[in-house]
């Protein structure tokens, strides 16, 4: 006998008699009817070359190879249930097992840590593996498998990835504190395309949003590898950036050095989503993690909705 010729519907059979102890209930237990079931076993017997049951008119009681077979039988269809749950988490079930999720570096460090309590209470069967790397990287790896999803800025060239948009983070302006920018009313990021602007080094996406939201020059200011050695240069008098929301910290600069302040209700900002390939057939899932991102938007952020999402 090969795996061809046993199925699990006949292992179903013949663990309903070894509970019931009876052909007739086996076969109420089964749906079908007792003839069926009875012939079915009678084939399974005979492939196997095994006599599974002791028959008799007033009882029917397992041989001692039944037992073992039974006892096998019982572990098949227990990892046969297996298999179809496992395909009802593929279906949009909550992850499980290992996910590998990526962060723009402007993001990473300041999301992450508000995040990953309730994730981990939310989804205690998913093994999380962080990373953060620049959008370009980030997108090299989705597409080639080394990454599963990650959390990126948009705009984002969406060809093959699932992008579902998750909350709007307004930009702040951070500035030495004896300068001009650091007092006055409603500021425009208009006002701050000047020489003194401080910006990321080339391959970042957050110096190309903040250029665009100045109208400044690609060639303006000095250049910083982080977002925290900018903030050291504005510490230090070299000028002033933008930095996002999350990035700003919850209470005046204690050295008395930097302000940080927010624009006007039109303000610049960025876009945050979740991003993984359209052919990931866990998309279901991620398309619920998107939904857990969006509802646990930092505060001071926009979560977007729901339906803002595109493949």
């Amino acid at each position: 006998m090969n795996l061809a010729g046993l199925s699990l519907r006949d292992l179903e059979y013949v663990v309903a008699v070894a509970d019931e102890g009876h052909f007739g209930r086996a076969a109420e237990r089964c749906n079908v009817s007792q003839p069926t079931l009875s012939v079915q076993v009678r084939k399974l017997e005979t492939a196997l070359g095994l006599t599974l049951f002791e028959r008799s008119n007033r009882r029917i009681l397992l041989t001692e190879a039944g037992q073992a077979i039974i006892r096998q039988a019982r572990v098949v269809l227990a990892e046969a249930q297996r298999l179809l749950a496992l395909a009802r988490e593929g279906r949009g079930s909550p992850l499980t097992g290992r996910l590998i999720l990526a962060a723009i570096q402007t993001l990473g460090p300041y999301f992450f840590p508000l995040v990953l309590r309730p994730l981990r209470e939310q989804y205690p069967l998913l093994t999380l593996s962080l990373s953060e790397s620049r959008t370009a990287d980030i997108v090299e790896g989705l597409r080639d498998g080394r990454i599963d999803a990650a959390l990126v800025s948009l705009p984002l060239p969406s060809n093959g990835l699932a992008v579902s948009p998750l909350f709007v983070e307004p930009f702040w302006l951070a500035c030495p504190a004896e300068h001009a920018l650091a007092r006055g009313g409603a500021l425009s990021a208009t006002e701050i395309a000047g020489p003194d602007l401080l910006l990321l080094d080339e391959g970042n996406c957050l110096r190309d949003q903040t250029i665009a939201a100045c109208g400044a020059g690609s060639s303006v200011g000095r250049h910083a590898t982080s977002l925290e050695t900018l903030r050291s240069m504005v510490a230090a008098g070299a000028g002033y950036t933008l930095l996002p929301a999350l990035a700003v910290p919850a209470s005046p600069d204690p050295s008395g050095l930097t302000v940080t302040r927010a624009f006007d209700v039109d303000g610049p900002g960025r876009t945050i989503a979740l991003v993984w390939r359209a052919s990931d057939p866990r998309a279901a899932g991620l398309a619920n993690l998107a939904a857990f991102f969006r509802a646990h938007a930092p505060p001071g952020t926009a979560a977007c909705r729901g339906d803002d999402a595109v493949a």
